[in-house]
């Protein structure tokens, strides 16, 4: 079991934010990521559309043989996890409460910034979360549709990219808050970008606060791998792998190398 892959996935290349920062934590540990690319982005589509797909990623992953599935997208988190949870014999982490304890600590003047999808934003689950814990807090969140089609086109800084960021970010940063919750994996790969515009104002980027609980939660179960020389990562999408692996190791700063297509559909 100890030597079992943890699974990801994601609906494209943002996840790897997710990977990157699990495989910084937990170096001897495989790993087989999905990136659902054909179906890119998440988070315009009905809670309905969200949780078919999330169920076709999981249970993809699960007959691979993972032994533990992280949910690296906020729009699949937010509106599928408790799904999967129930769905699957096997532990099940998601991104938003990482992220939401992460800022927590993080605010000093009580007011929280959380941009994501549409689906992330309308769902209001940072909001939830945070509201639980710490019912004083101010949330102000914001939908920032164009920032995971920038991503996938490989966009990260320049003209482009800081138009689309004033238009979406220009009210949330004039707010008063002081800190922000990049609500998306995709978005920290932004971060430069977003850091220079919200100047002063703290990011949160989740992916860190997730790789710790993996590592807690396979503590906890026994399922740490010490033996690090079987180890490999393995990459699988669902449209165009060559554009994938083009931003991707732009982003992961190593060759990706196991990288196959598949049809989610098939494997049903």
């Amino acid at each position: 079991m100890k030597e079992k892959p943890i699974g990801i996935f994601d609906s494209g290349v943002g996840g790897l934010t997710v990977l990157k920062e699990i495989s910084k934590l937990l170096p001897n540990e495989s790993i087989i990521y999905l990136g659902d690319t054909a179906r890119v982005p998440y988070g315009i589509r009905s809670s309905e559309t969200v949780v078919k797909y999330s169920i076709e990623c999981a249970n993809f992953l699960h007959k691979k043989g993972i032994k533990i599935l992280v949910v690296a997208c906020n729009t699949s988190s937010s509106v599928s996890l408790d799904i999967l949870k129930e769905k699957l014999p096997i532990p099940v982490i998601g991104v938003i409460i990482p992220g939401v304890k992460a800022a927590l600590k993080t605010t000093k003047k009580g007011k929280i910034g959380v941009i994501g999808t549409e689906a992330t934003v309308r769902s209001q689950s940072y909001t939830k979360r945070i509201k639980e814990i710490n019912p004083a807090i101010e949330v102000i969140s914001k939908p920032c549709p164009l920032f995971v089609p920038l991503v996938e086109e490989g966009i990260l800084e320049g003209k482009i990219a800081e138009l689309v960021i004033d238009r979406y970010l220009k009210e949330i940063k004039e707010s008063g808050i002081d800190t922000l919750i990049l609500g998306c994996t995709h978005y920290p790969l932004l971060k430069k970008s977003i850091q220079q515009y919200m100047d002063g104002i703290k990011l949160v980027d989740s992916a860190e606060e997730v790789a710790i609980e993996v590592k807690e939660m396979l503590k906890e179960l026994n399922l740490l791998n010490e033996d690090g020389g079987k180890s490999f990562k393995t990459f699988y999408v669902t449209d165009d792998p060559e554009r994938f692996k083009k931003i991707g190791e732009i982003f992961l700063n190593y060759g990706i190398e196991k990288i196959f297509k598949v049809s989610l559909e098939e494997d049903k």
